[in-house]
């Protein structure tokens, strides 16, 4: 009497495509997720009660995970930006490992495929709050060394954007394809 639910969808509506006005509505959303309904509804033309549906809908389904606020990391004194390569022995998401989430330096963690294990986004006080981190890693069992890449200037930086480029064009040194 089990059954494999791990493909079913709980408490969600069921799946539908993003369609052109929802990526509008998201483009929107994602540069301020504050403005009302009305300014919403008018720069997609919906009515403000439409873009309110719409809005919910996206939320129901997934499409808007969360709205949160988007902080000045000078402002919350963690200026400095590094990438940390993690090499592991062994499969790199252990409980272990994953426990660095508590840190609130630690804003993003993924497994890679390449020549590291995992990456993380940390953001720190200063090049001694990075250390600390670092050395906390390397406590962590599994770990056999780090590569720490610190960003100097950062020239964009933003969300998931909604947008979807139809065509990428063919580098200039590449010839015509033939068919």
């Amino acid at each position: 009497m089990d059954e494999e639910t791990d493909g079913i969808q709980r408490n969600r509506q069921p799946a539908r495509d993003i369609d052109p006005i929802d990526r509008k509505i998201l483009g929107i959303l994602v540069d301020d997720a504050t403005i009302s309904y009305a300014e919403l509804g008018d720069r997609v033309g919906l009515s403000p009660p439409a873009a309110h549906e719409r809005v919910k809908r996206l939320k129901r389904s997934g499409a808007i995970r969360a709205t949160a606020a988007i902080i000045d990391p000078r402002a919350v004194k963690k200026p400095l930006l590094a990438f940390v390569h993690i090499d592991t022995r062994g499969w790199g998401k252990t409980p272990e490992l994953m426990a660095v989430s508590e840190f609130p330096e630690v804003e993003e963690i993924h497994t890679v495929a390449g020549d590291t294990c995992m990456l993380l986004k940390v953001r720190t006080e200063d090049t001694r709050a990075l250390e600390g981190l670092l050395a906390r890693l390397y406590e962590t069992p599994g770990v056999t060394s780090t590569r720490s890449y610190v960003v100097l200037s950062t020239y964009l930086e933003r969300p998931v954007q909604p947008g979807i480029t139809q065509e990428w064009p063919a580098p200039r040194h590449m010839a015509t394809p033939v068919y």
